[in-house]
């Protein structure tokens, strides 16, 4: 069983930024991919962005492209998120999870472990 940890989150000002931290409890960290995920209240769970255990990175929709990057520390068990010119609509919960390789990244449903989401409000 791997668990995982979300940090970071917060309130911020609409146009400031915020990193959001994923530290999984497993030494074959390296093996999985890793997903960041966001669910506001009365919306359903909206992935974000993911990063192959290649580090090859893919994002959601066309409004986190250029305002987030996702990356991983293999040596460190760890994943972030990286949120710049953040905006009001960005709040969420935000979740990581971790799956073994496959080609989908985007569902919810291909990731195996969840952490319990870490609050992320963007004030106007």
């Amino acid at each position: 069983q791997v668990r995982l940890e979300e940090s970071g989150g917060g309130l911020v000002q609409a146009g400031g930024s915020l990193r959001v931290s994923c530290e999984a409890s497993t030494d074959t960290f390296i093996s999985y991919d890793g997903g960041w995920f966001r669910q506001a209240p009365g919306k359903e769970r909206e992935f974000v962005a993911a990063v192959r255990w290649s580090g090859v990175s893919i994002y959601g929709s066309d409004s986190v492209k250029g305002r987030f990057t996702i990356s991983r520390d293999n040596a460190k068990n760890a994943m972030y998120l990286q949120m710049n010119s953040l905006k009001p609509e960005d709040t969420a919960v935000y979740y990581c999870a971790l799956k073994s390789p496959s080609n989908v990244l985007t569902a919810p449903s291909a990731y195996t472990y969840w952490g319990q989401g870490t609050q992320v409000t963007v004030s106007s």
